[in-house]
Order: structure tokens, then sequence, then C-alpha cells
């Protein structure tokens, strides 16, 4: 019989940066931290699973009361099962698919293998996976040069760079100077981020089809490897007359979440490039993901910025794609850095031959520092079935707690 949920604990984890970041996705936000929520679910014997999701700050406070009935007692190898209830608990709105992660990190450690391992169609070692420096500021090039030589001394070969300008001349003029300084084998990707446009603290240059086709012709002629969320994430008639226009491949699909939100992509030939972060949807849909770009001849890359959890992740998501190209390595110096954006686990250093290791351990491959953890985050919330069963007596009453308690367990939760 498999093992169960028998306890789940949840911390606020908040690292500081080194300097402050300004995020092109977010203008005239000054992001000074790595905000996360940190979950940890065990299943006995010391067995633990561990997943951290981007926060903006502590706004998860209160999942914990919701999580307890949902999730203690499932198996903790049953991935299907957890899914069905996260889908059950968010029916108001609170997508919660990072939790995902934490159950595959606990399949992995009960099977004796890498994640990726699990996720492959045909089972194979992946002892390394290239990258691609991702910038996360609108910058110039006059300071965009520096950063340029520097992650080629690092052993890049390949570039993401942002444009968000009021004209589509100074987004070109940005791209034309970055392909000048770089030489014609440098690999050069741009995002143009308006899949999601936030214009809390910022006006967002709005692009349409029209100016999307122009920059995109400009790419065109500059040789960019892929053009990056050109039109709004659910504008798949506009992407998918953008890629009959253009040769630069289009690329997204970062911020979906579930299955069905993705799909209307494939059906109406938005994308060449499929780039879903598995914390937004879970590695499920980032499996199925990779089927379907298996069966229409498609590009599968994923998402990775937000921390160190997520970068592992989808680690392993792109371990288990067998036509691996390129994986995104968040780096804007000098305030988003790996130290930083793993905070509280070993940074990911870059190899000379621009790789990172990919995890070979069990499970995910985490190694959460406790002192780290300890300095930076603050448990809120322990959730145990005694836990859960004195607070049902308070609000609801005894008769009534224990009608549900047995209700739940004739439905097998």
């Amino acid at each position: 019989m498999s093992q169960r949920i028998e306890r789940i604990e949840l911390w606020h984890v908040n690292v500081p940066l080194p300097a402050p970041f300004w995020p092109s996705w977010i203008p005239g936000y000054p992001q000074t931290h790595v905000a996360q929520t940190v979950a940890r679910v065990y299943a006995g014997d010391g067995l633990v699973g561990e997943t951290g999701g981007p926060a903006f700050t502590t706004e998860r406070r209160g999942l914990g009361d919701l999580l307890g009935g949902f999730l203690l007692g499932l198996p903790a190898d049953d991935i299907g099962v957890l899914r069905q209830r996260l889908r059950e608990a968010s029916y108001l709105g609170w997508r919660n698919w990072w939790l995902e992660a934490a159950w595959w990190d606990l399949a992995g450690k009960l099977a004796g293998k890498p994640v990726y391992q699990l996720l492959q169609r045909e089972p194979a070692t992946v002892l390394k996976a290239p990258v691609y420096a991702s910038s996360g500021s609108l910058k110039p090039l006059e300071e965009r040069r520096r950063y340029l030589d520097e992650i080629r001394a690092m052993g890049f070969g390949a570039v993401k760079v942002r444009v968000k300008y009021p004209t589509v001349a100074e987004d070109l003029a940005l791209v034309r100077g970055v392909r000048a300084h770089l030489g014609d084998d440098f690999v050069i990707g741009v995002d143009a981020n308006q899949g999601w446009p936030v214009s809390l603290f910022g006006a967002n240059p709005a692009w349409d089809l029209e100016r999307a086709t122009a920059f995109a012709r400009g790419c065109d002629e500059l040789g960019v490897a892929w053009l990056e969320e050109p039109l709004d994430m659910h504008d798949w008639r506009g992407m998918a007359a953008l890629r009959e226009r253009v040769r630069t491949p289009i690329a997204g699909g970062e911020l979906h979440g579930a299955w069905h939100e993705l799909a209307p992509l494939f059906e109406h030939g938005s994308l060449d490039k499929y780039q879903p972060d598995a914390m937004f949807s879970g590695l499920t849909v980032a499996r199925q993901v990779m089927d379907e770009c298996r069966r229409r001849d498609l590009d599968f890359t994923p998402h990775t910025w937000s921390n160190g959890f997520n970068m592992v992740v989808n680690l392993h998501a792109f371990a288990a794609w067998e036509r691996r190209k390129l994986l995104e390595y968040p780096y804007e110096p000098p305030g988003f850095v790996p130290a930083a954006r793993e905070g509280i686990m070993p940074a990911i250093p870059v190899n000379a031959d621009g790789t990172i290791d990919v995890p070979q351990a069990p499970g995910l491959g985490l190694q959460l520092d406790e002192r780290l953890l300890r300095r930076h985050g603050k448990r809120f919330h322990v959730a145990t079935p005694a836990r859960v069963a004195v607070r049902a007596i308070r609000e609801k009453g005894l008769r009534a707690a224990l009608l549900l308690k047995r209700a739940k367990e004739q439905a097998g939760g």
C-alpha cells in the first residue's frame, strides 16, 4: 500500500536581492526580494516532498486552512488523484499547481529515480542541459554591452533580450545593436512580454498584430532565433496569423495553467516553441505539452523565471525532452543573480561549456539549507489530521465533524 500524506508545512520565504531588479514585465516596479511560498509534504519514514511557489508577498497566508482537508491522507505517489484534488480546491479561483512538484519529488524518491526519468518517454541519463542567458530588464544598448561581454565570458552562446520601448524603431535598434556586438554566430532570442502585461506601476506599450508583424519582420532580417510573447497570451488567432507572416519562430505559453488553457494554442497553430512553466501548470501538463509537440514536430523548452524551485523543477522537465536545445537561465546582475534566485538552496552555476548540471538524486534533488530557510523564512501553517479534526469540531460541532470524517473515509479520502 502506498504511503500517505500525514503532515504539510507551509513557509513564507523572502530572500533579499543584492541590488534592486527592475523586471520588464512590471514596468516601474523595483523588485528587492525573491518571495515564495515553500511547502513540505511528509509521508512517513522520513520521506519528504518539497516545492516552492512564486509569490508577490504573503498572499497565501490562508492556504493552509484550505489544503489540509483536501490533501492529507492522499497517496504519496498518485499524481492523478493529487491533480484532481488541486482542481477541486481551485473552483473558487485559487490555482496551486506548483504544489504538484512536491508529489513528483515524493514519487521519484519512492521509485529511486530522478524526476526527469519519470517524465521521459524512454528512460535515459541526462547529465547536462544547455542554457541561454535570460536578461530580465529593459536596458539601453550602452548598458547591455557589458552584460553581453560578461555572459560570453561565462560560457553562454545564447541570450534573450527584452524589448518594450514606445516604438518599433527603438525596439529593433536594440536588437540590431546586440546582433552587431555579438556577431552572427551568437544565438539571440527576444521577449516582448506582451502575454500578460501589468500596468500597476507604469505604462506598458501594447502591441497589436500589425506592430508585432513589423517587429518580427525586423527580427527576420537580424536572424533572431525566436520571438516570445508578441501578443496577449489568449490571442490564439493573432499569434497564428503572425506565424503565417514571418519566419522568426513564435514562442509562448509560460503562464497558462491546466491543459485546457494550452490546448487552444495547438488547435489554432499559434506557436512554434512551447514554453509552459511546470510550476504554473504542473509537470503533468508539461509532459502533455511535450507529447503534443512531438506529435506536431514543434519545439519545447520551459519558462524558468522565478526562484530556485522553479529552476530545478523546469530543469527536470527540460531534461525529459529528447530534442533539447536551450533552457532559460535567468540572469540580470547585479540584482537577480543565482545566489539570490536559488536563495535557500545551493546556487546552480553555469559550466564553461554553457550548460548546467541536471540533478541525479532520486526525486527533484533539492538541497534546502535549513539555516537559510530559517533566516529568510517563517513557518506559518502546519496541517495534520489531528489539527484538521480539531478545527472541524470547533467550526461545525462534534456531530457534524464526525459525519464529515465518516463521509470522507467512505469516499476513500
